[in-house]
């Protein structure tokens, strides 16, 4: 059954495809998706992909207003495959083109993040301040282990930042060896811990990648076979984490690994509230000044900054809540998530 094919053709043919001039060129599409199915019908009878894209090309006729008849585009010559193992021997280590390749349409994308005091922004957009000291996981599924070490912001403080962080990518396949990722204060790497930057050796090595965006203070890490970027920060003395994962990867674990700051928050007994009580290192108004100034929408990532300042005294936390905020627009799926109010 050769359904994947048509889906795959279908997407590439509309997906340039964009606003209220793309009628006819659509129609033609789906003209075309709707012969592809044709062909392949006496062999995918018994398959739901097949029946499914059938009833869905009805559906998008009637609602486009397509004619049955006319034009198609001409099927795409398909290269020839180099091995005998075909399309997706080659594309084991391309996440996003794999997926495609397989559904018809791109992956579904999820962004996790832990900056500052920590606060947490979770694959569910629930947002939390907690006060975690000690070594705790915000990821451990099947291809990722993310865990963050917090330390106190403050002598007698109970707020804390995170001051060590140990990224796992695990063996996968023929794509890469495991590695090992590790940053502390001041010592923001360029490299995993065995002096590499990519996957090692095996085919899909070079699927995993690291950028050095700013030398010792900002680190992205691209990991092409999971569709996954991570990106490391350090900003004043705390360090900050942000992640971009396919929907499928970051929901890749067992019940067993219930405990991830990135899937269900921070546990309810280590959340704080983001206005502090008591004395602060630097009055509430000279902190929202300066957080103003970086951040002009008061919305959390405005609050947390404000937290920080008044908790630390220190002004470079503004730089973390902005450094958390610009990887948000650029991992976000939805820019419309990207501010959250509480």
């Amino acid at each position: 059954c050769k359904i994947l094919r048509c889906n795959s053709e279908y997407v590439a043919a509309t997906l340039h495809l964009r606003g209220p001039d793309r009628g006819a060129a659509f129609c033609t599409a789906l003209r075309s998706y709707s012969l592809c199915t044709r062909r392949t019908a006496r062999t995918c009878r018994g398959d739901l992909a097949f029946h499914s894209a059938v009833h869905g090309i009805e559906d998008l006729m009637i609602q486009n207003n397509c004619s049955k008849e006319g034009p198609t585009a001409p099927p795409r010559p398909r290269p020839p495959a180099p091995d005998a193992r075909g399309f997706e021997s080659l594309d084991v280590c391309d996440y996003e083109r794999s997926f495609l390749y397989k559904h018809g349409r791109p992956p579904s994308f999820q962004h996790c993040a832990a900056f500052g005091d920590p606060h947490i922004r979770t694959f569910h957009d629930d947002f939390h301040t907690c006060r975690v000291e000690g070594s705790w996981p915000l990821l451990d599924n099947d291809y990722l282990f993310v865990q963050a070490t917090s330390s106190p912001v403050a002598k007698g403080s109970n707020a804390t930042v995170t001051s060590k962080l140990t990224i796992i990518f695990k063996n996968m396949k023929e794509c890469i060896d495991q590695k090992v990722y590790q940053a502390e204060l001041d010592n923001v790497p360029a490299a995993f811990q065995d002096g590499s930057v990519n996957g090692g050796a095996r085919p899909g090595g070079t699927s995993l990648a690291i950028r050095e965006r700013s030398p010792g203070r900002h680190v992205e890490i691209r990991a092409g076979y999971i569709g996954t970027t991570i990106a490391v920060r350090q900003a004043g003395r705390q360090l900050s984490f942000s992640i971009r994962a396919a929907e499928e990867v970051a929901g890749a674990f067992t019940e067993e690994q219930d405990l991830q700051l990135c899937v269900g928050g921070c546990p309810r007994s280590q959340r704080m509230s983001r206005s502090p009580r008591g004395r602060g290192r630097v009055p509430a108004e000279t902190a929202q000044a300066l957080c103003r100034e970086m951040l002009p929408v008061e919305d959390v990532y405005f609050q947390s900054c404000v937290f920080d300042v008044v908790t630390s005294g220190d002004a470079n936390f503004t730089m973390a809540a902005r450094g958390a905020l610009e990887d948000a627009r650029l991992f976000l799926p939805d820019a419309e998530k990207l501010h959250i109010f509480q």
